[in-house]
């Protein structure tokens, strides 16, 4: 019942991981530029950060968005 995905180069990679690495890369203060999203704007944390990207689609968009661009394709 598994579908491959091997179109999906975000397949098999976890929020918790796109959000890490591009911490790592920008900072909170940076992705929150970037991005104009206010959960990494004001006081963030990783628990608020994943908790507002896993129920607020657009920005989970923008986020899987930053990361192909930053990270897999370097």
């Amino acid at each position: 019942m598994t579908e491959q995905q091997p179109n999906n180069p975000l397949h098999g990679i976890k929020l918790a991981t796109i959000l890490e690495q591009l911490f790592l890369e920008y900072g909170w203060e940076e992705l929150g530029d970037i991005l104009n999203i206010n959960a990494f704007k004001n006081n963030p944390t990783y628990k608020s950060s994943l908790k507002f990207l896993r129920t607020t689609p657009w920005a989970r968009e923008k986020v899987e968005n930053l990361y192909l661009k930053t990270i897999i394709n370097k």
